[in-house]
């Protein structure tokens, strides 16, 4: 089982490279067979190629967008994270939106499996209006 340390440094460079719109760095921090459910309830994302569409369909809506954590809680190997997003969308459009995402970290210090908890539809109606 990784030490918490590990797993800290795997949701923190998860969190860098969203910041960063960095899409190279964010799909390093995951397993090459990662599974992704995001936001929980959607299709499950599955792999790095996966991760990669959901990640440029998100970043298509915005001009700059990132998410930081608010706070880290780390048990064995998985940490929740309560966050906050900020982000411009293309039409200049400020918006900030809240969540829960929860991680499981692999022996090799990549996230394995992501749980997100968060409402899409009340973001994309925020870009929107």
């Amino acid at each position: 089982m990784p030490s918490p340390a590990v797993v800290r440094e795997a949701v923190a460079g998860y969190f860098a490279a969203t910041r960063a719109m960095d899409p190279e760095a964010l799909i390093a921090a995951f397993a090459e067979d990662a599974v992704s459910h995001d936001p929980v309830g959607a299709v499950p994302t599955q792999g790095h190629k996966g991760l990669r569409q959901f990640y440029d369909t998100i970043v298509l809506a915005f001009e700059k967008v990132g998410i930081t954590e608010d706070e880290v809680f780390v048990a064995g190997n998985q940490a929740a994270v309560k966050w906050t997003g900020r982000g411009v969308g293309l039409n200049g459009r400020e918006v900030k939106f809240e969540g829960i995402d929860v991680f499981e970290v692999n022996e090799a210090g990549k996230i394995q499996r992501k749980w997100g908890y968060w409402d899409p539809d009340r973001l994309m109606a925020e870009l929107m209006n």
